[in-house]
């Protein structure tokens, strides 16, 4: 089985289960106790907490964790606009491709009186700062732009944006996802000041994440009952999972520049190969993107379709964001960069890993090459095509 689908999740490095399984056997105490049991359990959190934030250049106060990429998102977000509202200002920006704990959280506030501002993205998958800075107003309160883009993998211009806001005394939060630990992320030098991530997407444990939080900033509960995080994030802290994702980080971090090198050359073959399929169409910048995204559009076929027989072939991929794979709608991802209904119902998203081998891309290339022909061959879409009743989008 080739796995091809870690934008949705990978598996746990060997040293995070190790991390947590020794945890659980050995360290089971409340860290918010006084006795020796709970104490124990306080340094390691301590010391996780101070990992994580030495890896994006942070401080450890600046980190709270949560239970994953979502929670930090609504938090970081909700926290922003009460400050907004506060002090008169109810205007955030995003973009139309964010990650839906991003944009529905946004439609949310937007129920509460606050205007929403979504730029447009361009063919390439980019946003143009250009763009970000004539859009903020007297009364923007939030920038929100994701790092790397959970679909087509494009990687958006973080620092310039988190300057403009800057300039404009605007927070600047980003989802970086996708992100952590697959690219350089420093939160001083990319003028970041409020960001979440997910130990699930950087060989970690589900259910945990965290949020930095510059310290000037006053966050807003998501969750009372407790003192945890600083009184910011109640329930008793899941230790194990929070050390085990700080492990992986670390992990991921020393070893990101050698899976990069690997990963682009991997990427860049698979891109050539399935480029080679007539009428199909790469989503997304070919440079400005992780190295371990691939995604494509096959004119004239379903990718639900293209996802079973691949999995018969032994290849898991998906369509899209694993968030919204129930749902028969187009990716709103491909239509915000332009692709039509059409178009953006046959797309495919691989995303490798560290362990896929030069043996694995020819195999999804050869794959992808005899589905598409196979599904084409009987798609009253592809003969309409081929008949001259329809014109080629592709």
């Amino acid at each position: 089985m080739i796995y091809a689908d870690n934008a949705a999740t990978t598996k746990m490095s060997q040293a995070a289960i190790d991390k947590m399984i020794s945890l659980n056997n050995e360290v089971w105490g409340n860290p918010s106790s006084l006795y020796g049991f709970g104490q124990k359990a306080k340094e390691i959190l301590e010391e996780a907490r101070k990992d994580v934030a030495d890896v994006i250049g942070a401080e450890p106060r600046e980190i709270l964790f949560t239970s994953g990429g979502s929670e930090a998102d609504n938090q970081a977000i909700r926290s922003a606009a009460e400050l907004g509202r506060k002090n008169g200002r109810m205007h955030i920006i995003s973009s139309a491709f964010e990650h839906h704990a991003v944009l529905h959280t946004l439609q949310r506030l937007e129920k509460e009186g606050f205007e929403v501002t979504l730029l447009d993205v361009h063919e390439n998958g980019l946003i143009i700062p250009e763009e970000v800075e004539a859009a903020i107003r007297d009364d923007t309160c939030l920038v929100t732009i994701m790092f790397a883009n959970n679909e087509i993998g494009t990687i958006q211009p973080i620092r310039e944006i988190g300057a403009i806001c800057h300039k404009h005394n605007v927070i600047f939060h980003t989802d970086a996802v996708q992100a952590i630990a697959h690219i350089p992320v420093n939160v001083i030098d990319d003028n970041i000041d409020m960001l979440s991530a997910s130990a699930h997407k950087f060989h970690g444990p589900k259910g945990v994440g965290f949020l930095y939080a510059k310290k000037t900033i006053r966050l807003t509960n998501l969750i009372e009952g407790g003192a945890q995080e600083r009184g910011k994030r109640a329930g008793t802290e899941n230790v194990p999972g929070i050390a085990a994702m700080a492990t992986a980080l670390k992990e991921a971090n020393e070893k990101r520049e050698e899976n990069a090198k690997h990963l682009t050359a991997m990427r860049d073959k698979l891109i050539a190969g399935l480029s080679a399929i007539p009428h199909s169409a790469l989503n997304g910048d070919a440079v400005k993107r992780l190295p371990g995204n691939v995604n494509f559009c096959f004119e004239g076929i379903e990718g639900e379709s293209l996802l079973l027989l691949l999995d018969d072939k032994g290849i898991a991929a998906s369509s899209g964001s694993a968030c919204t794979s129930g749902s028969l709608d187009p990716s709103h991802v491909l239509l915000a960069i332009g692709r039509v209904h059409d178009v953006a119902h046959g797309s495919l998203r691989l995303s490798i890993g560290e362990d896929t081998t030069d043996e694995d891309v020819n195999y999804m290339i050869q794959s992808v090459k005899e589905v598409v022909e196979y599904l084409r061959g009987f798609s009253p879409i592809w003969r309409d095509l081929q008949a001259g009743k329809k014109e080629y989008i592709l």
